[in-house]
C-alpha cells in the first residue's frame, strides 16, 4: 500500500516506526522521508512525527505542517515559530518593536479602514518621502518610495483594490538614506554570510538583487561584521535559524546603527553562490544540528 507521500511502507508501519530523523525536505535524507507538497498534513504525518526524535521541514513550509510538527515533536529544524506568529511585513514590524530591535520607524495598518480610523488628521504619519509596503510584499515587489500626496493617494486606492481580492494590510516606513545599498545577512543554522546589494540605477529605489541590484561581498567589511553580529544576536534571542535578513545603515548616522528592515524566510541564493552552495551548507548545518542535540544517539 502506498502512503500519502509516496512512501512504500504501509500507513500502519509508518505510524509504528520509531524514526530517529523524519525529513520533509526533498534535499535532505532522513531515516524516513515524507513529502507534504500540495496537501495538508494528516494523522499519519502526526503519528510519524511523534515517533521521531527530530523533524526537518522544507523552506517553503506551510503553517499547518509546522504547527503539526511543533505539536508532535520537541526538535524541529528550521524553527518557524516566529515566522507564523509574526507573519508578513506587519508582523515583522511588531516583532522588531516587541524585541526592541533597531529598525526604521514603522506604522502598520491592517486595512484601509484601520488607517482612516487611527488618523486624527488627513496627513500621513511620516513626512515625505517615506516607504509604502503591502504586508505580503517580497524581493522588492509591492514596495514604493512615496514622494508626494498624489502617489500616496494612488497607493491607498491600490490598497482598496487589493482588499476586494482578500489581501489586506500595509506599512508606512521612514525612508533611510543608505546611498542605494542594503546588507543581506543569510543565517543557516549557526552560520551567517553577508553581502551588500548595490543599486546602480539612481532612478530605481529598491536594492534587491531581483530588482537589478549588484552583489558586493567586499566593501565595508567592518559594517558587514557589525550587521552580522546584530543579526546573530537577534537569532540567538528569537530562535530563528534559517532566514535572509535585510539590514540598513543610514549613511548620515555616525554611529552606524544596524537597522533591521525585513526577514525573508524564503530568499534568493545568488549572493551565497547559488542553489548548489546553499544546499551544501544547509545539509551541513542540519547534520550539525542533529549532532549537537544527539538525535541519532541511542
Amino acid at each position: 500500500m502506498q502512503g500519502p507521500c509516496g512512501n512504500s511502507a504501509t500507513d500502519d508501519r509508518i505510524a509504528a516506526k520509531n524514526t530517529m530523523i523524519l525529513s520533509y525536505h526533498p534535499c535532505f535524507t532522513g531515516d524516513e522521508n515524507r513529502l507534504c507538497a500540495g496537501r495538508e498534513p494528516d494523522h499519519f504525518d502526526a503519528a510519524a512525527m511523534r515517533k521521531a526524535k527530530g523533524v526537518i521541514l522544507p523552506q517553503g513550509c506551510r503553517r499547518s505542517l509546522f504547527e503539526t510538527a511543533a505539536a508532535s515533536c520537541d526538535n524541529i529544524f528550521p524553527d518557524y515559530t516566529l515566522r507564523f506568529t509574526f507573519p508578513g511585513k506587519i508582523g515583522q514590524a511588531k516583532l522588531f518593536e516587541s524585541t526592541k530591535t533597531p529598525h526604521p520607524e514603522t506604522h502598520d495598518f491592517e486595512s484601509l479602514a484601520d488607517y482612516h480610523e487611527n488618523r486624527t488628521n488627513p496627513t500621513p504619519p511620516l513626512t515625505y518621502p517615506f516607504v509604502f509596503k503591502f504586508s505580503w510584499s517580497g524581493e522588492g515587489e509591492n514596495v514604493w518610495l512615496v514622494a508626494d500626496e498624489k502617489t500616496f493617494d494612488t497607493l491607498l486606492g491600490k490598497a482598496g483594490d487589493y482588499e476586494r481580492t482578500g489581501q489586506k494590510g500595509f506599512v508606512i516606513q521612514r525612508f533611510i538614506d543608505t546611498g542605494g545599498r542594503s546588507l543581506r545577512v543569510v543565517v543557516i543554522g549557526k552560520t551567517s554570510l553577508a553581502y551588500w546589494r548595490m543599486q546602480p540605477d539612481s532612478d530605481r529605489f529598491s536594492s534587491q538583487a531581483a530588482q537589478g541590484a549588484l552583489i558586493d561581498h567586499d566593501s565595508d567589511p567592518v559594517l558587514q561584521t557589525k550587521g552580522q553580529n546584530a543579526v546573530m544576536h537577534f537569532c540567538r534571542k528569537t530562535g530563528i535559524d534559517l532566514a535572509g535578513f535585510d539590514v540598513l545603515f543610514d549613511r548620515n548616522d555616525r554611529h552606524a546603527t544596524p537597522l533591521f528592515l525585513e526577514i525573508n524566510y524564503y530568499f534568493g541564493r545568488r549572493g551565497i553562490g547559488g542553489s548548489k552552495a546553499f544546499y551544501a551548507l544547509l545539509i551541513r548545518e542540519i547534520e550539525q544540528w542533529i549532532s549537537t542535540r544527539n538525535l541519532r544517539g541511542s
